[in-house]
């Protein structure tokens, strides 16, 4: 026995232009979530022939052309510029930049780091030593080397750097000071003669700096006694100078 069941015709159900509205919505926000899932979640070329360009920020040159070339496209060289971070041969530009769809063999030009900016050496010539290697410091640049020279003016001045100033070189580059000793006033004294320890004592009394102690095989001198001296007895130096001695050893 077959049993027939009756459903009652929907009761009071109308088709309002409220249902056309939100059937609308509904559609259209369906639509929307799907083209974006298309084009920008999951983008893809959508005519035939056509390439979404890679990204290539971040990598070498010869990195990112074999990325471009991979997806049919050609490299144009944008040469390179300074970049405060990025090491020189990074890939710092792209044009057209990534993700965007061009046609296949269309160029992309890539700017490739040149390395961080050069730094010109201060200007620190007059200046007290001390604050021209604060001042190299703070450019960027390393005090490598403190060298002295004889020179008419005040002792403790800087005099001139190596390289000179306005020379370009890279963050953290050394750079020489050269100091001025003073004006050479003081005679070198004769040392000839005097025991090491007393030759020490006449030079600090003169305000100058006992240097390299060479000791020397003699039969001609005490063992112990200084046989030779640089400067020269007589020499006008700067105070602060070095002089450097050589010392009589005995012959055996």
């Amino acid at each position: 026995m077959r049993i027939r069941r009756r459903f009652e015709p929907f009761q009071g159900f109308k088709i309002t232009p409220k249902f056309w509205r939100w059937l609308g919505i509904g559609v259209g926000t369906v639509l929307a979530g799907y083209l974006t899932a298309y084009l920008i979640i999951f983008p893809a070329p959508i005519l035939p022939g056509h390439q979404a360009v890679p990204r290539v920020l971040g990598l070498t040159l010869a990195e990112a052309q074999a990325e471009i070339q991979k997806a049919k496209l050609q490299v144009t060289d944008g040469g390179a510029e300074p970049h405060p971070t990025a090491p020189a041969g990074i890939v710092i530009w792209q044009d057209p930049p990534p993700g965007v769809v061009a046609p296949e063999g269309t160029k992309v030009t890539l700017v490739s780091s040149a390395g961080p900016p050069k730094i010109p050496v201060p200007d620190v010539s007059r200046l007290d030593a001390t604050l021209a290697q604060s001042l190299i410091a703070a450019a960027g640049l390393v005090v490598s080397q403190v060298e002295s020279v004889q020179a008419d003016s005040l002792a403790g001045l800087a005099m001139l750097t190596r390289p000179t100033a306005g020379t370009a070189l890279v963050p953290g580059a050394g750079v020489t000071i050269v100091v001025s000793r003073g004006a050479p006033t003081i005679p070198i004294p004769d040392l000839l003669g005097m025991a090491s320890a007393d030759a020490r004592t006449r030079l600090e009394n003169e305000g100058l700096q006992l240097g390299t102690v060479t000791r020397r095989r003699t039969a001609d001198a005490s063992p112990g006694t200084v046989v030779g001296q640089r400067p020269a007895a007589g020499t006008l130096a700067a105070p602060g100078t070095v002089v450097d001695i050589v010392v009589a050893r005995s012959p055996q």
